[in-house]
């Protein structure tokens, strides 16, 4: 009977670890930001082209979506401010017609959001 009775316990103990474990997998897939940084490359990018077409309210707009699908990145704090800085940045740069320094600010924003997805 005490066998039994510390199989049961055995098999009670790892059906709940098992169950656990699966739960923490999937918190951390739902948690996950890559879909964030993905959308927020390619508002990015589109307004990296709007820009050199010199298309600034178009470009416009797609710095305000990528801005927008930033606050959804997690991550090493400081790499999310410093690109969302940039991003500021190439906005208020593009807001003033300067291409380069627009395109410039973007793409360190493009670098450092890339670098997130590695991490």
């Amino acid at each position: 009977m005490n066998i039994n009775k510390k199989t049961v316990l055995t098999c009670l103990i790892m059906i709940c670890l098992g169950a656990s474990s699966v739960i923490a997998y999937a918190e951390k897939a739902a948690n996950s930001s890559a879909p964030g940084i993905n959308e927020t490359i390619v508002h990015i990018e589109k307004a990296l082209v709007d820009i050199n077409k010199s298309d600034f309210f178009a470009a416009n707009l797609d710095l305000k979506a990528a801005r927008s699908s930033s606050e959804k990145i997690t991550g090493d704090e400081t790499v999310v401010k410093q690109a969302s800085s940039s991003v500021i940045q190439g906005q208020l740069r593009s807001k003033e017609g300067d291409i380069k320094k627009a395109s410039d600010e973007l793409n360190k924003a493009l670098i450092l959001y890339k670098s997130l997805l590695t991490q």
